[in-house]
């Protein structure tokens, strides 16, 4: 039987949404990184404190991961009964406005403590809206793509998002290098005015996609979950359990991205602002290439080893990473950045969307992919703030924070040791073990 021309570009079509929707959503996701970590202590918090101010802008950070499971319940919920394309467009655009009005707000030496409040607010919003990317994105590839390719499409997501912080760390370089005075006024504000294109141009992309193929059958035929929080917890809880461990290697990500980027260039240390986001800039780089080479890698011999690779690799790779760090040389430093976030960490986040993705049917996988990640990911996100006190008051205490990152390593390992293959199951059975003899659960006809 002959397949229609237009399900053939489908794929393709899915996976360069998910990559341009990612890479502009995470584009505005990364530039608070960045900022939180070189321009908030000084602008939002009270600098006769700088120890203090930094630890205080670095929480900000993983407000929005606090955010994130939350954002995940109600995203998740709709995702499952609207379907996939509704959510990416939603929260591109509240991704976008609340970008935006970060780079309007007051500083503290306009309106005292109200600047930092509004900072925070306006972070609870990106983390709502990150919570629905990934996970409805990553089911849009996977429902999409073809059945032995799934991780290579499915990657196209997370390398969508390496693309966000590539461009956000070239952004921020330039803005780095402007005189602490323009810097501290206007220039730290210009990446985030920026994002009112970012909106623009992720929705005239994700308005034209097609509902995949296996969210609509199960509307026309079964119909939609009513509750899929409650078939999700019935009959899939310990796949969601596993979600939330292995999500825990994005902690690697937020350490290397703002922990060691403050530490580099603090006092101890002195490496220059511009030096050390050139060294994130060339890491995201080689990850663009190497994360569809792990995914592809994962078609073939499956999910779990490469998945584990990544994370028992990140574990020993950080060391290094902080290690050359502390000695203030630039070379090597740029040599372990780039092996342990562009290479090593590549193949945990390049397998992650479809590994997980196909622990849950269509019923509950963007549910089980959001609250998963997202629970997962909040740890993550505070990971950085635990760093900064753990690295004593001083922040130089660098071994700490390196076994601190390995120990977060640990559950990711359980979860690719524990979880089943999935890489050769059919699309349209994955799930089907875990919901084998559950009762039928309660659906809506669309």
């Amino acid at each position: 039987m002959s397949v229609p021309a237009e399900a053939v570009g489908q794929p393709k079509k899915a996976a360069t949404a998910a990559w341009i929707g990612s890479a502009l959503e995470y584009y505005d996701f990364f530039i608070y990184g960045s900022a939180a970590a070189l321009i908030f202590p000084k602008v939002f918090f009270d600098e006769s404190d700088p120890a203090t101010a930094t630890l205080l802008s670095l929480a900000t950070f993983g407000v929005a991961y606090a955010a994130r499971p939350v954002g995940a319940l109600f995203l998740g919920h709709f995702g499952d009964r609207a379907g996939r394309k509704k959510i990416m467009v939603f929260t591109l655009i509240l991704m976008g406005l609340s970008t935006f009005l970060i780079g309007c707000l007051p500083t503290r030496a306009q309106v005292g403590t109200l600047a930092p409040v509004l900072l925070v607010a306006c972070r609870v919003l990106q983390g709502i809206s990150a919570a629905g990317e990934q996970a409805s994105a990553n089911s849009m590839t996977l429902e999409h793509a073809p059945p032995n390719r799934r991780g290579f499409f499915t990657s196209f997501t997370l390398s969508g998002t390496q693309g966000g912080q590539l461009i956000a760390t070239l952004v921020f370089i330039p803005v780095a290098a402007l005189p602490e005075s323009q810097l501290l006024s206007w220039g730290w504000r210009v990446p985030f005015w920026a994002s009112v294109v970012v909106a623009v141009v992720g929705y005239v992309i994700r308005r034209k996609l097609e509902e995949t193929p296996a969210f609509a059958k199960q509307a026309a035929t079964e119909g939609v979950v009513k509750l899929p929080l409650a078939v999700l917890l019935r009959e899939h809880w310990v796949d969601v359990l596993r979600v939330i461990g292995g999500a825990l290697i994005a902690s690697v990500s937020t350490i290397f991205t703002v922990w060691a980027l403050a530490y580099a260039t603090s006092d101890s240390v002195g490496m220059s602002r511009s030096s050390m986001l050139w060294v994130g800039a060339l890491a995201n780089l080689v990850a663009l290439a190497a994360i569809p080479l792990w995914a592809s890698l994962s078609d073939r011999i499956g999910r779990r080893p490469v998945f584990l690779i990544g994370a028992a690799g990140s574990a020993i790779a950080m060391f290094g990473y902080l290690w050359a760090i502390s000695t203030g040389n630039y070379p090597l430093t740029l040599i372990l950045g780039i092996v342990t976030f562009g290479i090593v960490y590549s193949a945990a986040n390049g397998v992650w969307p479809s590994f997980y993705g196909e622990m849950f049917s269509t019923r509950v996988r963007l549910s089980g992919m959001a609250i998963g990640t997202q629970i997962g990911f909040a740890v993550a996100g505070f990971a950085v703030t635990f760093a900064a006190q753990i690295a004593g008051p001083d922040g130089n205490d660098w071994s700490s924070v390196a076994l601190f990152t390995a120990a977060l390593c640990i559950p990711p390992v359980i979860t690719a040791l524990s979880a089943r293959e999935t890489h050769r199951i059919p699309t349209e059975h994955l799930g089907e073990r875990a919901t084998r003899g559950a009762s039928q659960p309660e659906t809506v006809t669309a």
